[in-house]
């Protein structure tokens, strides 16, 4: 970039004219850091011809003591005294000289920042490359230092292109970070003004209340005034009536004390007539005693003519009561007579009937004697698939050839009773949704290994999508949108198809848990504790089996079962035990005992006897469960939801609170939100919610722990 002729003319570094071309921008770019570096090196070569080759590879020295500062950091243009360089000043000049290599690299320096204009936004940047062409110069000086200088610089290098490079990534992330800001700060101002707006209507709302308040106590200071002023007339009132009972007392003695005055009087008037003329009191006392006599004998002839005479009051009432008492007799007289004759009816038509009954036993004996006897077809029902229920709906209004028929179709394998056609049962709200339908519909007549396999398919279907929802519905409707999914245009078919053959094999648990819970008289919860008791015991089994051959030794399977169940005592082990020995079939060793045998429930159509057990002693504990629950309650005919939480604490101390909470919900049909505003049930009702639910003890009874 720079002539050999200019450096040889006058022995000095390039002048800012010379490298003016590398101001741009671009200069500074990491990209050219290398070409940057070879034309520095051959500026170094043509820089040595003009300095000498005295000073190559050797240390200068000029004092080391002495500033190195070549322009001041802060200058002043009209201030030519702080222009002046470190260690090159006029104090320093007579008596120690520079060397010609570092005054030359001064000199470029001071001209190359005195050039620029600090106004400019890459003065920063041209200042450093100022400060990089006097290091390479001064590098490229010192062969000895060369390398370990160079490398130095390259690292300074590298890393400030690094810098570069990370801050032009980084400036379109702070417009990102101004626009985020941005944005914050919008929703913080929304949020103010909401919460200015919230904070306006509490201030309203209690400016209303503190009125309300002051209103009151307004209403009270009146009320108290009022209630004191009545106490006032009261006390008043009660000065008055004291002094009013005061004055009839005084009243009442002086009265007496006047009785008393002319009592006396007329006694001391009595004693003075009696002094002053006893002749006359004689002829009185005479006159009295005829009256007296006189008197006597007109009472005795009253007493004597009206004494049998009672008074009219009472004689018309005597009248009244004994009129109606005649009006009833004649009733009950009527009435007596119209049951006398039905009597007599009566007693004709019983010797009729016994006379009848006389000669039918007799005709029944000589028959006998002669015919076969009658079969008890009801013995039947024992043996047929469906038991009583469904033998009576098969026998209903047959003849004995017909029931024969029915017998021998029910042995064989066929149901001749099935029907042909269902009739729709229409489409209104009190028909479950998935028999909503009008007109004729085809039996399908399905066997029950299809029943099983489409009840399957719906449960499996079933448990995923509620999983996938949140929330477990109800088994009607998924039934009705897997039916339309399914068959769409038949789905009613197979509706009505499979509810009939539900109805027919209710004698499989299978078949009629399913139809128990769609039909809504057992909860859904019920099939799912049965499946997680199966897989419960059948992830403790395989945990047992450390071999995984699917058996284990009797000792080992009786283990398990104690750790599966702990509420379980020896006897209902030993018979679950004895359930799985005879399920096992023809083994060569009989300690051992495949658990996988015990398993197969899903993969046949029959049920094991050790699963079956099983389900058997899950029930018998719910109602032992429940029998509890129902003692703990005593006598009550309607139970709260307080006392039926405490009931279910006290047999189950170990239950936790959100299953009591589950299991209140049950009893009460209704959320956990609204228990609070339950009234009270009916126990029995309550208690036959929780037979039809999943109910189970979670650990020791009271006496058990």
């Amino acid at each position: 970039m720079f002539s050999k002729d200019t450096m040889q003319k006058d022995g000095k570094l390039p002048t800012l004219q010379q490298v003016s071309e590398r101001e741009s921008p671009h200069y500074l770019s990491s990209s050219l850091v290398l070409g940057l570096r070879h034309q520095q090196q051959s500026n170094h070569a043509k820089l040595k011809g003009a300095v000498g080759e005295s000073c190559t590879g050797h240390l200068s020295t000029w004092p080391a003591h002495l500033s190195s500062q070549i322009v001041p950091q802060r200058r002043k243009p009209h201030s030519p005294t702080e222009n002046k360089i470190h260690g090159c000043g006029e104090e320093f000049s007579s008596s120690v000289s520079k060397p010609r290599f570092l005054e030359q690299l001064e000199t470029y320096l001071r001209k190359e920042l005195q050039s620029l204009d600090p106004s400019k936004p890459n003065a920063q940047e041209l200042k450093l490359q100022a400060y990089q062409e006097v290091f390479e110069y001064f590098i490229e000086d010192f062969k000895t230092y060369k390398p370990l200088l160079s490398a130095i610089k390259n690292e300074y290098d590298i890393t400030l292109a690094y810098l570069r490079d990370q801050i032009r990534t980084l400036e379109p992330l702070k417009a990102m970070v101004v626009t985020v800001s941005e944005q914050c700060n919008q929703k913080i101002l929304a949020l103010r003004e909401d919460e200015r707006a919230e904070i306006k209507a509490l201030k309203q709302e209690k400016v209303q209340l503190l009125k309300r308040i002051d209103q009151l106590r307004e209403n009270q200071l009146g009320l108290q005034a009022q209630l004191a002023r009545m106490q006032e007339d009261l006390a008043h009132q009660y000065l008055l009536y004291r002094d009013e009972a005061d004055s009839r007392k005084l009243l009442i003695s002086e009265i007496n004390e006047m009785r008393f005055l002319e009592d006396d009087l007329k006694h001391l008037q009595t004693q003075a007539v009696a002094v002053e003329d006893p002749v006359k009191m004689k002829l009185a006392l005479k006159v009295a005693r005829e009256d007296l006599t006189r008197l006597q004998v007109e009472l005795n002839c009253m007493k004597a003519d009206y004494g049998e005479v009672v008074p009219r009051r009472d004689f018309t009432a005597l009248e009244k009561n004994h009129k109606e008492a005649l009006a009833k007799k004649a009733t009950l007289q009527k009435d007596f007579d119209q049951l006398k004759e039905e009597y007599d009816t009566l007693l004709d038509i019983h010797k009729q009937v016994s006379d009848q009954r006389d000669k039918v036993s007799t005709q029944l004996e000589h028959i006998k004697g002669r015919l076969t006897p009658r079969p008890q077809w009801q013995k039947c029902a024992e043996v047929v698939s469906g038991g009583d229920d469904r033998w009576h709906l098969l026998s209903e209004g047959l003849s004995s050839d017909q029931l024969v028929d029915v017998l021998l179709a029910e042995i064989g394998g066929k149901d001749i009773r099935e029907k042909e056609f269902f009739d729709g049962l229409g489409k209104g709200d009190a028909v479950p949704v998935y028999l909503r339908y009008e007109g004729t519909i085809k039996n399908l007549k399905l066997k029950k290994i299809e029943i099983v396999d489409k009840i399957k398919d719906i449960w499996k279907e079933k448990v995923p999508a509620d999983q996938q929802k949140g929330e477990r519905r109800s088994l009607d409707e998924f039934f009705h949108e897997y039916l339309q999914k399914k068959h769409a245009d038949s789905a009613s078919k197979w509706a009505y198809s499979i509810q009939e053959g539900c109805r027919l094999y209710r004698d499989d648990d299978f078949i009629n848990l399913f139809f128990n819970i769609l039909t809504g008289k057992v909860d859904e919860g019920v099939y799912h504790g049965q499946i997680h008791l199966i897989s419960h015991l059948l992830k403790e089994l395989m945990h047992s089996d450390s071999s995984e051959k699917g058996s284990l030794s009797k000792e080992k399977f009786r283990q398990a079962l104690s750790r599966a169940f702990p509420l379980k005592n020896q006897e209902q082990i030993e018979e679950l035990i004895q359930a799985a020995e005879s399920q096992q079939g023809h083994l060569e060793d009989l300690n051992t005992i495949n658990y996988e045998v015990l398993f197969s429930e899903f993969a046949e159509d029959q049920v094991g006897n050790f699963l079956t057990l099983l389900r058997k002693q899950a029930t018998a504990e719910k109602q032992k469960y429940l029998a509890a629950l129902t003692k703990e309650l005593g006598s009550r005919t309607e139970v709260k939801v307080a006392d039926l939480r405490t009931a279910f604490q006290s047999i189950d101390p170990t239950v936790d609170p959100q299953t009591v909470e589950r299991y209140i919900c049950l009893a009460f049909q209704m959320e956990k939100e609204d228990l609070e505003q339950a009234a009270p049930v009916d126990v029995n009702s309550a208690m036959q919610r929780l037979l039809a639910a999943d109910v189970k003890r979670t650990g020791p009874g009271p006496k058990e722990d």
